[in-house]
């Protein structure tokens, strides 16, 4: 009877858990998020089949995710089983022919495996890429950096398309140039270019922290980009927070919503920061003026 009496509680918290996230689909159905895909969400088959659910999830209520993934470690891996030697300017990664060779097979690969996860949950995936449809057009960088790129043009077409289709577009950060060739785009700038071309509601940026800590070392839930430029300033923001918090200024300025600096340690964090109000990281948006919400 005890046991019964557990299994029960149990049920009834779920399905309050259920009802209490009515709300929060009926915000977001219809809408589009963007989930730059890294760390630990990327780890293993554990943690990537986890993730899959939850975007097929996402899907089946309304929600039109975009996955934006990168492929660091596996680049690396492969670069140093292939021989190839890499160059560092100011701590980027300069990329010569070879390299991008190297850089557009294995990033093939790893958005073929995401693809792969999310259809084995029921979903419908596909993998593209920014050359694909002209989706994203890039210039160079840096000349030092040889062949990496900042999006300069976006046409989001064929992601509607697949919206249209029922489908959940699998992204690789490679653009096309403008006068040809292909330039590989740090994964955050390509998530951002994306999401601001399409007004997504949010941006979710996956990552191994808990999110932007002020100088206590607590997470901050929420803030405005005044206070990102102000913990900025201060040191407080600093290293490898730096980018993702320019990357989320930089769409928040292009349109989108609110970007989340989300701790992808958490099991299930997407659902918890779109279906829950408790949310699972640093939320970023523009102040508030009257009569708007995020």
């Amino acid at each position: 009877m005890k046991i019964r009496t557990a299994m029960t509680r149990d049920w009834i918290a779920t399905a309050r858990t259920l009802s209490e996230a009515l709300p929060y689909l009926q915000r977001y159905t219809g809408a589009v998020v963007v989930i730059k895909l890294g760390g630990h969400a990327m780890g293993d088959d554990a943690a990537m089949d986890s993730f899959a659910r939850d975007v097929v999830l996402m899907r089946q209520v309304g929600v039109n995710p975009v996955i934006v993934h990168g492929g660091g470690p596996q680049i690396n891996t492969m670069l140093s089983r292939l021989g190839v030697t890499s160059r560092f300017v100011r701590g980027k990664r300069v990329t010569d022919a070879p390299t991008m060779e190297v850089v557009e097979m294995v990033l093939g690969h790893v958005g073929k495996r995401i693809v792969q996860a999310i259809n084995n949950q029921g979903g419908r995936a596909v993998g593209l890429s920014g050359k694909d449809g002209r989706l994203m057009l890039c210039d160079p960088d840096d000349a030092e950096l040889g062949f990496v790129g900042r999006p300069a043009r976006i046409d989001p077409a064929v992601l509607h398309r697949l919206f249209e289709g029922g489908m959940i577009p699998v992204v690789a950060p490679i653009g096309g140039g403008l006068d040809g060739g292909t330039f590989n785009v740090n994964g955050d700038t390509a998530a951002g270019a994306l999401a601001a071309a399409l007004r997504a509601d949010r941006l979710l940026l996956m990552t191994d922290v808990a999110g932007v800590k002020d100088d206590a070392g607590d997470v901050i839930t929420q803030l405005d980009p005044e206070r990102v430029r102000a913990l900025t300033d201060a040191g407080v923001i600093a290293g490898g927070m730096i980018p993702k918090t320019e990357t989320a200024l930089s769409a928040i300025a292009g349109g989108v919503r609110a970007v989340v600096i989300l701790d992808g340690r958490l099991p299930n964090a997407c659902l918890l920061e779109l279906f829950t109000e408790h949310g699972a990281g640093s939320l970023i948006r523009a102040a508030e003026t009257p009569g708007t919400a995020a």
